[in-house]
């Protein structure tokens, strides 16, 4: 059976989730879920993720949550090519370093930058917060420093010379607040040309996953400017 795929795609993690899938043609169904509509809190949608978050799948009843999690598990069911998710422990423990560290920074400093940036405003009728948006900028380039200098040091993806979930959830995440209009280029021709390598490798289901992102960053980013900008 097909694993069905709940995801809004304005969600980093469903991003993710949704390019794993494509572009290693894992049979799927997609189960669009709307978090701005709330059709996560519906009690329908508990009953296939309690936390009511997206992404989560249901895999011929196994159902889990987490798109890290479920990025693993569908590497090691469905036997992708093994630079996904490395069968050697050293290389498999780079990408989980990689992950581990992007739960705490590129991930909550990033969807935060976002949020007051952009889609906090836009809910609530107001001009975003210029000390929260500042303090999130200054964390943002203290992450991109580190994936530069740490991650992608003498290599061409995070976790060593192949792309791996590590670098889709990535490349995911930092969408997120260069809709904003967060600069995240500039100076950074190390980090420009992991970004291309991840699209090139992804696409054209990259760029088709991130078609919501570019319409949102279309129609409110001039409505909320950030200093600098950076195409999607």
């Amino acid at each position: 059976m097909p694993v069905k795929v709940y995801f809004d795609l304005l969600s980093q993690p469903s991003r993710a989730v949704l390019i794993f899938l494509k572009v290693n043609k894992i049979q799927h169904v997609e189960c669009p879920v709307a978090l701005t509509k709330g059709e996560h809190f519906t009690e329908e949608y508990a009953k296939i993720n309690p936390m009511k978050k997206a992404p989560a799948i249901d895999d011929d009843g196994f159902k889990l949550t987490e798109s890290v999690s479920i990025m693993k598990y569908l590497s090691i069911k469905y036997a992708v090519p093994s630079h996904w998710y490395p069968s050697n422990v050293e290389r498999r423990a780079r990408v989980d370093e990689y992950l581990d560290w992007h739960q705490y920074n590129t991930r909550p400093f990033g969807a935060m930058l976002f949020q007051h940036q952009l889609l906090i405003p836009w809910m609530k009728g107001h001009d975003p917060d210029p000390k929260k948006v500042d303090h999130f900028k200054h964390q943002m380039v203290k992450v991109l420093d580190t994936m530069e200098a740490v991650f992608l040091n003498n290599q061409n993806f995070l976790a060593g010379d192949e792309m791996s979930i590590a670098d889709l959830a990535a490349a995911c995440e930092l969408t997120q607040p260069a809709i904003a209009g967060f600069d995240l280029f500039s100076q950074r021709p190390k980090l420009r040309a992991w970004m291309d390598r991840v699209r090139s490798q992804t696409n054209p289901h990259f760029d088709e996953a991130h078609s919501e992102a570019r319409k949102w960053r279309e129609e409110l980013a001039p409505k909320y400017p950030i200093a600098g900008s950076s195409k999607l």
